[in-house]
């Protein structure tokens, strides 16, 4: 079935702007530099200071406000833990951090506006596994290439997915949960903070595994989805645990199992879903900073080097923590090599089950 948009959660579509880098023009409108007047510039550069050393480059970065896109909306996950690392990061730089929520198309609006920016490191992207790795799986018409189109800077974290469902539906374990969803075919529906998230991928790998039919309901974000899951509007949902976590302590949202291999020590008593009754299941949520391609490695380094450092300060981790998501803080290298693992592992699942977004 087609997925549907929450009551709550209509995405808007933002409006995209695109930044072109055009070739220098002389004032009488042609090139800069014609063919006839590469040797002379040649020899006039013998002349001049040595191009600026790497250190150089990056000693002069930010020369102003860095703006950090987040493609979801604002509680999502993405949007909590850019706001928990960003005001610290903004220190360590000198210059003021813009974060810019641009949500809608599964982040790809958002995204877009940093991959077609300038690759000078003012303006990033802070991401998940949809926008910086599956997106370019989900999608027949992408605006930009997962594979290429980014500099990897560093992964935050690893987040927990929980199974959470609606008080109103009378069940309290994964195993009654898929015995609800054989006896009642079609009637339930799961729903996510985005398409093609990890969170909605985390729903359509149960789904699978499970052998039971769920309607997928996309909302913004997911405290949009939270309001209709109170109400019983919609059944279940793979959150994150940071946003989930309150409402689920609050009985407000029921949850039944956590999604990923080993258990929450936010929630020590709540089984795995592998250990609830589908063995082999585990999801694995994510979230990291990016630039566009072509960024220089003496800036990409500068930005891993001061975000690692807020990622492993104590009040920083504790704050993870207690979200529910545990820090990573790896190399821009270890990274890329992430992303290129995630597109390989969820590249396979789309295909196996056919789904596509648009």
């Amino acid at each position: 079935m087609k997925d549907q948009t929450g009551k709550n959660g209509t995405p808007a579509r933002a409006s995209s702007a695109s930044f072109v880098a055009r070739p220098m023009r002389g004032a009488l409108g042609l090139p800069a530099a014609p063919v006839f007047f590469v040797a002379a510039a040649a020899l006039a550069a013998a002349s001049l200071p040595a191009a600026a050393a790497p250190a150089d480059l990056a000693k002069g970065y930010p020369s102003r406000p860095v703006r950090v896109i987040v493609p979801f909306g604002t509680g999502s996950i993405t949007d909590i833990l850019t706001r928990t690392i960003m005001p610290k990061v903004s220190e360590a730089l000198g210059q003021p951090i813009i974060i810019d929520n641009r949500p809608g198309a599964g982040g790809n609006i958002g995204t877009e506006m940093v991959v077609t920016a300038a690759p000078d490191g003012h303006t990033l992207v802070s991401g998940s596994a949809s926008v910086l790795a599956v997106n370019g799986f989900l999608f027949r018409n992408m605006p930009y290439d997962v594979a290429t189109a980014f500099a990897p800077i560093t992964q935050y974290n690893t987040v927990t997915n929980v199974l959470v469902v609606t008080p109103v539906l009378p069940v309290k374990s994964v195993k009654e949960l898929i015995a609800y969803g054989k006896a009642n075919p079609g009637k339930l529906s799961f729903a996510s903070a985005g398409a093609g998230g990890t969170i909605h991928l985390a729903g359509e790998m149960f789904k699978a595994m499970a052998g039971i039919q769920m309607e997928h309901i996309v909302y913004k974000s997911s405290p949009f989805a939270h309001v209709d899951l109170f109400a019983g509007q919609v059944h279940l949902m793979f959150d994150g645990l940071p946003p989930a976590l309150p409402h689920i302590r609050a009985g407000k949202l029921r949850a039944l199992a956590v999604a990923t291999g080993k258990r929450s020590q936010l929630l020590p008593e709540l089984p795995t879903v592998a250990e609830a009754g589908l063995p082999g299941y585990n999801v694995q949520g994510w979230n990291g900073l990016a630039g566009p391609a072509g960024m220089p490695k003496a800036v990409v380094e500068k930005l891993n080097r001061e975000t690692v450092r807020v990622l492993n300060m104590s009040d920083v981790r504790e704050r993870l923590l207690a979200l529910g998501a545990e820090p990573v803080g790896n190399t821009p290298g270890q990274f890329a090599a992430h992303m290129k693992a995630e597109r390989e592992l969820w590249g396979k699942f789309i295909k196996q089950i056919g789904l596509r977004l648009d």
